[in-house]
């Protein structure tokens, strides 16, 4: 969506229609499209994350129509089934490695193997 057609058309007429998109799609993405983003821009993408906090709607700001086409394709490839399957067994392994390789989860296991010694 192009910002400039955000602020002629009234906020409250495109927050109706993303609110209508949220309901409709599990996985919400909304490309706001701006040549350049200056503070009034940046503001309505403020006010817009603000008032749609804690749904599934994530927001991201392109700055041009090849910028848009070459997220929404990014979109896509991340989202399919088998990538997106990929994706999360790599960032699963990924968190066991790091908690694995932790000092803190390492100290929590020496004491939790100190507890266990202490009540026999």
């Amino acid at each position: 969506s192009d910002i400039q057609d955000l602020l002629m058309t009234g906020e409250e007429q495109f927050s109706k229609r993303i609110q209508n998109f949220i309901n409709i799609h599990r996985n919400s993405f909304l490309v706001l499209s701006a040549a350049l983003y200056g503070p009034e821009e940046w503001n309505v993408m403020f006010r817009i994350q603000k008032r749609f906090l804690g749904s599934n709607l994530r927001i991201i700001p392109a700055h041009n129509t090849a910028e848009t086409v070459k997220l929404m394709l990014t979109i896509a490839k991340v989202t399919s089934k088998p990538r997106a399957d990929d994706i999360r067994y790599k960032m699963a392994m990924t968190k066991a490695q790091i908690i694995e390789n932790s000092p803190v989860w390492k100290m929590l296991q020496e004491y939790q193997l100190h507890c266990n010694f202490s009540i026999w």
